[in-house]
């Protein structure tokens, strides 16, 4: 767990230690953070039920939020935005135009500015999707994602699992992260990119799928 995410900047990070893989912590979802919404100081308002949004967080007016959901201090939802529901977005976060979200953890300063898909997924601290980048969250033919890296392979037991995006990650343009993909803290993306599988920290994910590391 600790060696994607600084777990100091999510509300979720005691609920996060309960769990040897971060991806368990998507089914209790929902049950948590119904939970913590109505454990949160008056620096919340709960402004429909099990809708919890920090008095400085600014929320577009065609924006739609969708129950259990918590939208930290300072974060911005922007026109059009689509949070489905099952959602801690956190502090200074960005959750831009036509941008979709369903089941999903944001440390705080994550940004999914523009047309992204997230679901059954988490993103780390200051990790960035750019315009179009989705995570992908079931196989084609529907059966249980499994996580591979190298020769690792570790069966989830999820028909739902998108991506799990490391700390100070950015994910270029329209790239693709395929169900059960797992992207280390501090990797560049470049965009396009269709993705599966473990990316080790502080490296960068080029054209063609080669792998190099950061000097």
């Amino acid at each position: 767990m600790c060696d994607l995410f600084d777990l100091t900047h999510s509300l979720a990070a005691d609920y996060l230690m309960k769990f040897e893989y971060p991806w368990q912590a998507l089914s209790g979802l929902k049950e948590f953070i119904i939970g913590l919404g109505r454990s949160l100081d008056c620096g919340y308002e709960e402004i429909a039920p099990c809708v919890w949004v920090h008095k400085s967080a600014k929320i577009a007016p065609t924006a739609y939020l969708g129950a259990p959901c918590i939208v930290g201090e300072n974060t911005e939802v922007r026109h059009c935005a689509f949070v489905r529901g099952s959602a801690l977005i956190g502090n200074g976060c960005v959750v831009g135009n036509s941008t979709e979200l369903k089941n999903v953890i944001l440390f705080d300063g994550v940004q999914v500015p523009h047309y992204n898909y997230v679901g059954d997924s988490i993103l780390g601290f200051k990790a960035h999707l750019g315009a179009g980048a989705i995570t992908s969250n079931v196989k084609s033919d529907k059966t249980p994602v499994t996580v591979k890296g190298g020769d690792t392979e570790i069966k989830t037991g999820l028909k739902k699992l998108g991506a799990l995006v490391g700390d100070f990650t950015e994910v270029g343009c329209n790239s693709v992260l395929n169900p059960g993909t797992v992207i280390g803290r501090n990797v560049s993306v470049y965009p396009l990119s269709c993705i599966r599988g473990v990316i080790p920290e502080n490296s960068i994910f080029k054209t063609g799928g080669k792998t190099v590391k950061k000097n």
